[in-house]
């Protein structure tokens, strides 16, 4: 058994007063069995006991009466049938029993606020837009898209659109009008909702003329609504200000449980981004099961989750009004003016939970922030996700935050727009890991027979339905694309693309993408790994390592490096990377060449474009391999292709790079 010390351990008094455990008696008498204080037992009957367990979570949350008969009526994946003749809607469980002067949403910019707007006025600006939708001829099942920054306007557009049994989606103002095409095209939207411009870094961006770009491509549109002072530039475009004064009735239209609510984007740094459907009910379940369990969100509570609204963790933080909690929306970076900036918001604003990444947290320590003297006292959980989180850089937060306030890393996905693996009130926290399969989530990991195991790494798979998986894919009707996507290796098993742990204690670790694997001479490794003791070393910024088959059966594995200070990479700094990554990892870890890059390309969402690189690095042409506008610096697609003609032609260094080569460690 493994004897690793967990970072955190919640205490005895805070296991019994969380509503998970109050959740945990709620079932116990449905399962026959005690359920409290013991989270893999929970954990288990909620997998085991798929109906029992996701009609238990709609009845403690009081979701409106269902028909008598099973959760899943048919078992299937991909095809599971959920609560057959149920009926609700998402704009309706925001706004059941909250009509009050309590604070519903709170808006932040990196010039404004917070400027806070209550249920009842939130109720009132949501009733009036979703009238003015329909009298521009807004029916269900039509779609309404955003192109808007992270601000209450995003919220009352979302509202209102679900209310009327209408789909959703948005692209935040960090896309440019191509980008926010690719998407929002697809759609063939009825009304546009568009902001004229946002604030980032300290700078204005001024995007009128992308909002009229993207006007132009979207020939379906029946209207436009700008929001902005400069509104009344954009010709012909309604004013979002005239349309949130009149005093409506909200009148939420019930709608099957797989209605669509929303569809949100893949990255599409491999082509056009994949259009993901998910309906009322699954999302609504979800959702309180995930914000109202896993990270204890009640009433009241205060949720800034870092984001934008091109990133499913939009959706989330939305989804907090499920609950009663506030979210708090920042438009702006984490980092401006100073690298403090989101914790001095938070403490700010006496948040309950705050969500953010690895790499802003790695930034932090770097610069020497000192995350206790920003620690809000209200603070419980700190969420993190978005890439994986170093073992080493989990301990330094961790010992940061104290024993008060709960690290809890996430891992999951736009295509369930939820967490697969996280925590909970009642699990221990060990750095490096997260500490446990989610409720609901029938995880394993599969070897290469394709069977389960333990204490090596797997294929992350899903064997069991959850609510929350996609309706479908937008533009396949056959479901080709979609079975594609997840179905194609195991059949009747949802394949995610993680390469994880299990471990013996029941927390997860996890490697990396199984389609980025490093597979070196037939071992298996993650490229997390590699980073984890790479990027805690001040001289470095941010690292990228892929691994690349060769004619003959080569193998060829560089890691790419960005430093801090205008750093070079000389032989020294070489041989610190190396000795890091071979006591840190192993070494077979140690890559074949090190290489100084001008930057490391992401998705708009903040992955590394680990994929994308490889195949450059192979020789496949630029346009077949990434989206220019799915990436944050799209520049940089020409200097990693540059770096893989220059390896095929002298199998060795790059021009102009700076490299050291490595016999395998």
């Amino acid at each position: 058994m493994s004897t690793k010390q967990p970072d955190w351990t919640p205490t005895p008094q805070a296991v019994e007063n969380s509503r998970i455990t109050d959740f945990a008696r709620f079932a116990s008498p449905r399962a026959g069995r005690d359920l409290g204080g013991d989270y893999h037992a929970l954990w288990a009957w909620s997998v085991d006991d798929v109906n029992g367990f996701w009609a238990a979570v709609w009845d403690y949350f009081r979701l409106p009466e269902r028909p008598a008969g099973p959760a899943l009526a048919a078992e299937a994946l991909p095809g599971g049938v959920w609560f057959p003749g149920s009926t609700l809607n998402y704009t309706a469980e925001v706004f059941r029993d909250r009509t009050g002067t309590d604070t519903a949403v709170i808006t932040v910019t990196e010039d404004t606020g917070p400027v806070a707007i209550t249920w009842r006025e939130l109720r009132r600006q949501v009733a009036s837009l979703a009238q003015a939708l329909t009298e521009l001829g807004v029916r269900m099942g039509d779609r309404v898209v955003g192109y808007l920054p992270n601000g209450v306007q995003a919220v009352v557009a979302f509202l209102a659109t679900a209310g009327l049994g209408a789909t959703w989606a948005v692209c935040g103002q960090d896309y440019t009008a191509a980008a926010a095409e690719a998407r929002l095209a697809q759609l063939r939207p009825a009304v546009l909702i568009a902001a004229t411009g946002c604030l980032h870094g300290g700078k204005h961006i001024d995007r009128r003329a992308d909002v009229q770009a993207l006007r132009d491509a979207l020939p379906t549109l029946t209207a436009t609504i700008a929001v902005g002072d400069a509104a009344g530039a954009v010709p012909g475009a309604l004013p979002w200000s005239a349309l949130i004064e009149r005093d409506a009735e909200l009148a939420p239209v019930p709608v099957p449980f797989d209605h669509p609510l929303w569809v949100v984007f893949s990255s599409g740094t491999t082509g056009r981004p994949k259009g993901i459907v998910h309906g009322h009910g699954g999302v609504v379940l979800e959702q309180l099961k995930n914000l109202g369990l896993h990270l204890g969100l009640r009433s009241g509570d205060r949720l800034l989750w870092h984001t934008t609204p091109s990133w499913m963790m939009w959706n989330v933080l939305v989804a907090g009004l499920l609950l009663g909690a506030t979210p708090v929306c920042y438009e702006g970076s984490p980092a401006h003016p100073g690298t403090d900036a989101l914790w001095r918001l938070a403490a700010r604003l006496e948040v309950n939970v705050l969500g953010t990444s690895p790499g802003y947290l790695a930034a932090c320590r770097k610069a020497g922030v000192r995350l206790a003297d920003h620690h809000p006292a209200s603070l419980e959980r700190l969420g993190v996700t978005g890439s994986a989180f170093p073992a080493d850089l989990q301990h330094w937060v961790a010992g940061e935050l104290g024993s008060r306030t709960q690290v809890v890393c996430t891992s999951g996905g736009t295509d369930v727009v939820t967490a697969f693996l996280g925590a909970a009130p009642t699990t221990p926290v060990w750095a490096g890991e997260l500490s446990a399969p989610c409720l609901g989530v029938a995880v394993e990991a599969f070897g290469p027979d394709g069977r389960p195991v333990r204490g090596e790494v797997g294929e992350l798979v899903v064997l069991r339905p959850m609510p929350s998986m996609p309706l479908y894919f937008w533009d396949d009707p056959d479901g080709s694309r979609y079975r594609g996507a997840y179905f194609d290796v195991y059949p009747g098993v949802w394949r995610h693309g993680d390469w994880i742990t299990i471990t013996d204690h029941g927390s997860v670790i996890l490697h990396g993408r199984s389609d980025a694997t490093l597979n070196r001479h037939g071992i298996r490794m993650g490229s997390s790994d590699i980073y984890g003791p790479v990027e805690q070393l001040e001289e470095i910024a941010e690292a990228l390592v892929v691994g690349v088959e060769q004619d003959g059966g080569g193998y060829w594995m560089p890691l790419f490096v960005t430093t801090t200070d205008g750093i070079d990479v000389d032989a020294v700094l070489s041989e610190k990377i190396r000795d890091a990554i071979r006591h840190g990892a192993s070494p077979r870890h140690v890559p074949d060449e090190i290489i100084q890059a001008p930057g490391i390309p992401h998705t708009r969402t903040g992955k590394k474009l680990e994929v994308p690189v490889k195949r450059l690095l192979r020789g496949e042409a630029q346009r077949s391999v990434v989206d220019p506008g799915s990436v944050d610096r799209p520049e940089l697609i020409d200097w990693y292709a540059c770096v893989g003609v220059a390896h095929r032609r002298r199998d060795g260094t790059a021009a102009g790079s700076v490299a050291s080569r490595s016999p395998n460690g």
